[in-house]
């Protein structure tokens, strides 16, 4: 869902006859709603059923395929994308389900793959959907969509059993509606600030009213009985620090998404580029996906021998690696299918780090909501990527001969740095977190 509609970003304000602007909430819409809706869902799951709750996620997703598939008015895309972005939550909690579900030495690797699907769906969604805006009408990407929803949906309601954990109590209604609104005022400032102006006042009044709708949130979190978020929870160290660190890798991953399809893909008179076609440029981003997925019983072998803490270290400090390989090497293609490589290694293993260490961490009552939680800070970090990223290949850009704008070979350079700096930071947060739970931790997972 959310590699959808990127390899046509470009060609939207054609197909849909619309300013670039209101294009880009194609895109933008998706990551909101994602990182509105998953948390709640969590919650959501945990109190009536998680199985539930995904069946009810996989429904809203088809709805949103084919609200978007049968208008192809930007009005009505921009619905069913939003509509496609509730599919997020199917992650966090799908990885719940396992918990309740699995026996202990299943779980890393059942957790690892289902990580490594968010992997493997971009980079399969990439070509894919490159290769159906060459050779047919656009909007058959989402009767697909719609289409593997159907199948998926049909698959969870005779495969997954129903639950037998259960946290019960009631919604907290206004603890999600302030959640919406806040987080909804922090993702337009993080997604659609470079367009509108960093320090514009629509920009700034995004910012700061999302700021203090938060602030507010948190102080009812706290004083309510059966919160949404229980940020008591929520701010034990392993929780608190692994979902700071999740910002730190939505980063890095979605950074690579924006910058090497960019210089596969820009003509080679830049200086930068290389001149490939479209769907050339995403086979070469595809085998990070691949090699998501490839890893995963291997990450839950290292997670069950060494433990979570460091097969997340280990996999940041690939990232690291793979953003100084690409500032040292990029004059190829192949630097950057490495490159992009390394970065599958490294998500691989830090995905399937992440809700292992939150689940030793949290009650069993708490799993969906917690994951989901971990899921937004990941989802706050490609947004800024988005958003950082696009800014500065934007900002550093010079014109072609035919007066086409493109990005120069230090804007790239700008952007790695950056990577580098968010994966670096992810690291030291992995090694902070605590070695395993205290006793009253292990007494409240119990």
């Amino acid at each position: 869902m959310f590699t959808l509609v990127v390899p046509l970003q470009g060609e939207l304000p054609l197909l849909l006859d619309a300013e670039r602007e209101d294009t880009a909430w194609v895109v933008t819409i998706t990551l909101l709603v994602s990182a509105v809706a998953t948390p709640i869902s969590g919650r959501l799951g945990d109190m009536y059923g998680k199985r539930r709750a995904i069946l009810a996620l996989m429904g809203v997703m088809i709805v949103g395929s084919l609200v978007a598939a049968l208008t192809g008015s930007l009005l009505g895309v921009i619905i069913g994308r939003g509509l496609q972005g509730a599919a997020i939550g199917v992650i966090p909690l799908g990885i719940a389900v396992m918990r309740d579900v699995l026996p202990p030495e299943r779980l890393g690797s059942a957790v690892a793959l289902m990580s490594a699907t968010m992997g493997v769906g971009g980079a399969i969604g990439m070509p894919l959907a490159a290769y159906v805006a060459q050779n047919a009408d656009w909007l058959v990407l989402f009767w697909m969509s719609a289409g593997l929803g159907l199948l998926g949906l049909v698959i969870i309601a005779a495969v997954v059993p129903s639950d037998t954990l259960r946290a019960g109590g009631r919604l907290d209604v206004p603890g999600a509606l302030g959640l919406a609104a806040g987080l909804t005022g922090i993702m337009l400032f993080i997604s659609r600030g470079a367009d509108w102006g960093w320090s514009s006042p629509l920009a700034l009044a995004s910012a700061a009213g999302g700021g203090v709708i938060l602030l507010l949130w948190g102080f009812h979190q706290l004083r309510v009985r059966g919160p949404l978020v229980d940020l008591r929870v929520a701010s034990r160290p392993p929780v608190l620090l692994t979902n700071l660190a999740a910002i730190g890798m939505g980063f890095a991953l979605f950074g690579s998404n924006v910058s090497f399809p960019q210089m596969l893909v820009m003509p080679e008179s830049t200086g930068a580029g290389f001149g490939l076609t479209m769907i050339q440029a995403a086979l070469c981003i595809m085998p990070s996906g691949i090699i998501m997925m490839l890893l995963s019983p291997l990450s839950g072998l290292l997670e069950r021998t060494f433990g979570p803490r460091l097969l997340f270290t280990v996999g940041a400090s690939s990232v690291v690696l793979a953003y100084v390989f690409v500032l040292l090497w990029s004059s190829e293609v192949w630097h950057l299918v490495t490159a992009n490589a390394l970065i599958g290694v490294g998500i691989a293993f830090s995905f399937a780090a992440m809700p292992m260490i939150i689940m030793r961490a949290v009650p069993a009552g708490k799993t969906g909501v917690s994951n989901g939680l971990n899921a937004l800070f990941r989802s706050i970090g490609s947004a800024s990527a988005a958003a950082v990223m696009g800014g500065v290949l934007a900002a550093m850009s010079r014109l072609d001969a035919d007066g086409v704008p493109h990005p120069t070979a230090a804007a790239f350079t700008v952007c790695f740095w950056i990577a580098i700096s968010a994966a670096l930071a992810a690291t030291a947060l992995s090694i902070a977190i605590p070695r395993g739970p205290s006793p009253e931790q292990r007494s409240a997972v119990r």
